[in-house]
């Protein structure tokens, strides 16, 4: 068997990368005593994989792993292991058992949903008020990194949604294997459409991953 389980990337350890972040899951697999599946090999590890990397210096609210299993385990009481095992910044809040044939979390994902924090308050009037004006646009101009250069490309078709309040804006942006717009692409596109040139401070929270069900609607990505 394997088991979804979905885990929380919390503020104070938004700057550990993903790959310390799988260690602290593996450390905390090892340590919760759970009967998991290990690879063959010189060199064996624990199988475990996570359906999207998060950059680093976000948050996550909504994350999930995939561990594979030696042995058949209540839903509970992985729940109940790992939260005792694993730092009070990367507790589980779900989990989810399913057969070993179940398909890989990566080629389901669809898309993420993002709460972007302006942490100065003279910005985030402005770069609400554009929301409506930049999204009127037929096209949405944003720079993507590539491994030897910057492209500009058109995000808009990479933004399902957007709006904001306050000083959040929220956003549910493409997210798959092939293509995604990053939250640093949306924040320069809005930047330029309301004539910010300052650096902006933003705290930014990946709230969920979506998946697409049977009828084409986005919804949870532990729930297919």
């Amino acid at each position: 068997m394997r088991m979804l389980a979905v885990f929380e990337k919390g503020e104070r350890i938004r700057h550990i990368g993903h790959l310390d972040i799988q260690r602290s899951v593996q450390r905390g697999l090892r340590r919760s005593g759970l009967p998991v599946a290990y690879s063959n090999g010189f060199n064996p590890h624990i199988l475990v994989t996570f359906a999207s990397a998060l950059s680093t210096g976000a948050c996550g609210k909504r994350e999930i792993m995939d561990v594979t299993m030696a042995e058949d385990v209540n839903e509970e009481e992985f729940l109940r292991k790992m939260n005792r095992a694993m730092p009070p910044e990367m507790q589980l809040s779900k989990t989810r058992a399913v057969d070993r044939k179940h398909p890989s979390l990566p080629p389901l994902l669809r898309a993420a949903q993002y709460d972007l924090l302006i942490q100065e308050e003279r910005f985030a009037g402005k770069l609400i008020d554009v929301i409506p004006a930049m999204m009127a646009r037929e096209t949405i101009q944003a720079m993507r990194k590539t491994k030897t250069a910057l492209k500009e490309c058109d995000i808009k078709p990479l933004i399902y949604s957007l709006n904001g309040k306050d000083r959040h804006i929220y956003g549910t942006l493409v997210l798959t294997e092939r293509e995604s717009c990053k939250p640093g692409m949306l924040m320069e596109a809005l930047c330029r459409e309301a004539g910010i040139e300052e650096e902006v401070r933003v705290l930014i929270t990946r709230t969920g991953l979506l998946g697409e069900n049977e009828n084409g609607q986005l919804v949870p990505l532990e729930t297919l």
